[in-house]
């Protein structure tokens, strides 16, 4: 088994250096927020992960809702709905610090 090595973070909790991220941090992270990192968790996080080494900023989660919109064949309500179930406490508070991003500036939210 891989050792758990604690990467730097903020006051809130969120990485300080988004590289730090994998998933054993993912998951370490999703058990402080009391979020349990189920199958359909992944593709999402991959997708702001992916989103994030081309950009360098965290995706806005219009862009994570239209990504889950495309890959469950759902309308953009249906996904946004899915996407708070997943993450109750908020996309910022839970979907951007599991997915190791640092604490996005102000945006939209939702």
């Amino acid at each position: 088994m891989l050792d758990y090595v604690e990467p730097e973070r903020d006051v809130e909790g969120y990485l300080i250096d988004p590289e730090d991220w994998d998933e054993l941090v993912a998951c370490a992270l999703a058990d402080e927020e009391e979020v349990v990192l189920e199958e359909d968790y992944w593709p999402v996080l991959k997708f702001m992960r992916d989103y994030w080494r081309e950009y360098k900023v965290a995706p806005d989660v219009r862009h994570v809702v239209d990504y889950m919109a495309r890959e469950q064949d759902a309308d953009k309500q249906s996904a946004k709905q899915h996407l708070f179930r997943m993450f109750p406490y908020g996309y910022v508070q839970q979907a951007c610090k599991i997915a190791g991003m640092q604490k996005p500036r102000a945006w939209s939210t939702g």
